[in-house]
């Protein structure tokens, strides 16, 4: 009995056995079918994917893109280590003077600190030309980038400069100049119509003609005296710089021929270096009066009788009427004494000047008064005092010029003028070997068209 019962427990544990079997079997059937069919819809998905990829890589460009390699790398580093130092530079300011313009405006404008302008200040007499700035001047300043100055370079002129410079803080101040070149050329003319006509057909400059008129303008009278065939011959100075013409120098000697009279003009520097213009025998061209008042202007009326033009009636004139534009300069025609500015009646705004105990000049109608021209100063030949106007009894514009001797009227177009003085007796030898030569050369080139080699 026993033995049937185990039998028939047996054969149950067994049958179960097979069940769990077919249990996993079919559960592992699942599965594979499950995994498969999975994969194979990925696979198709994939598929898709990689078509559609296809079809949009035709409608595109691609490009490659690399990482920055270590050369430019450096590059990069080279730009902004450049950028670095521009920012921690000095900096330098050109600066062109103006009109109204100050050292301290300017050098607040380039950035300077106060402490800097105050040391610039205080350099002294080695940096006095900076108290002395002038419009057209230049500036190129030197700043670091911390706004401390670290030069200036102060541009006088076309030869001269200054220098400052900042060594450790200390400044130190260095004056500049530069020579010329001096050449020597002529310019020859015979007036047709006017000197500044000719004279510039000839190449002088107006400034040349200026002067040459000044020379010769106590001889003649370049208003009155000038006529047509008059002729003159001028030697004078052109200055370079690198080559290139700066400007014109001076007159170094000259020859007018005034209705057949000749006049020559001598430049002579002495041992003390003092230059002046003496004729051929050594007597000054500077006499104690000049010709005219006015400078090329044209006389409207002479000394003596006349029908006054606003009284009506015949009176003496007792000076001459110089005609010119209003405001044109009016120079004292002698060393002297201003004795009465203010009106003067009919004269309207006049000065007066006493040149020495015997002789006085008067100047009338003026615009107005030069600032410097104040009663009781002294001035010089030359110098201006006033301009012309229409002030007082005048009908327009123009100067009434008198000449007095000892109180009485004279003709200030024929006075015969006090001479000249004649060079120091020390200095005579010394003129005559050096005028010798220019005399020499002024004579050649009157008489012959040579050229400048022949006589430098």
């Amino acid at each position: 009995m026993k033995n049937e019962q185990l039998g028939f427990i047996q054969t149950i544990k067994k049958q179960r056995l097979t069940q769990l079997h077919l249990i996993a079997i079919v559960s592992a059937i699942t599965i594979i079918t499950i995994i498969a069919s999975t994969a194979s819809m990925n696979a198709e998905a994939n598929r898709q994917k990689t078509e559609a990829a296809a079809v949009s890589d035709s409608k595109r460009i691609t490009m490659s893109l690399h990482l920055p390699s270590v050369a430019q790398d450096s590059y990069l580093d080279e730009i902004n280590n450049k950028k670095e130092a521009e920012n921690n530079a000095s900096k330098t300011h050109t600066v062109k003077v103006r009109s109204g313009d100050t050292l301290t405006g300017i050098f607040h404008k380039v950035g300077l600190s106060d402490q800097d302008i105050y040391k610039i200040t205080r350099l002294g007499k080695d940096a006095k030309a900076l108290t002395r700035i002038a419009p057209g001047q230049e500036f190129e300043i030197t700043v670091s980038a911390d706004k401390k100055l670290e030069k200036i370079v102060y541009t006088i002129s076309k030869t001269r400069s200054l220098k400052i410079q900042n060594h450790k803080g200390k400044l130190t101040v260095m004056n500049e100049s530069r020579d010329y070149e001096t050449r020597v050329t002529y310019a020859k003319g015979v007036i047709n119509s006017s000197l500044f006509e000719t004279a510039n057909d000839a190449g002088l400059s107006d400034n040349l003609t200026m002067d040459l008129a000044y020379i010769f303008g106590w001889d003649i009278d370049f208003a009155l005296d000038i006529r047509q065939g008059d002729s003159f011959v001028v030697m004078y100075e052109e200055l370079f710089l690198d080559g290139e013409k700066v400007e014109d120098g001076n007159i170094l000697a000259a020859e007018f021929i005034n209705q057949g009279k000749s006049f020559k003009a001598l430049r002579y520097t002495d041992a003390s270096g003092r230059s002046n213009y003496y004729s051929d025998d050594g007597r000054s061209m500077r006499k104690a009066f000049l010709r005219s008042p006015v400078d090329f202007s044209r006389i409207s009326s002479r000394f003596g009788k006349r029908h006054h033009p606003i009284l009506k009636k015949r009176r003496v004139h007792k000076g001459v009427d110089y005609a010119a534009s209003r405001g044109t300069p009016v120079k004292a025609s002698g060393d002297g004494k201003i004795i009465w500015r203010g009106r003067k009646g009919g004269y309207g705004k006049t000065v007066i000047v006493q040149h020495g105990s015997r002789y006085s000049t008067l100047y009338a109608h003026l615009n107005n008064y030069d600032r410097k021209a104040r009663s009781g100063s002294r001035v010089k030949q030359g110098q201006v005092i006033g301009y012309v106007g229409s002030t007082g009894r005048a009908t327009g514009p123009h100067l009434h010029y008198e000449f007095r001797v000892n109180g009485r009227h004279r003709n200030p177009l024929t006075i015969k003028l006090p001479n000249a003085a004649a060079i120091n007796k020390k200095y005579r030898d010394d003129f005559e070997s050096k005028a010798q030569p220019l005399l020499a050369q002024l004579n050649l080139i009157a008489n012959t068209n040579v050229a400048m080699s022949d006589f430098q």
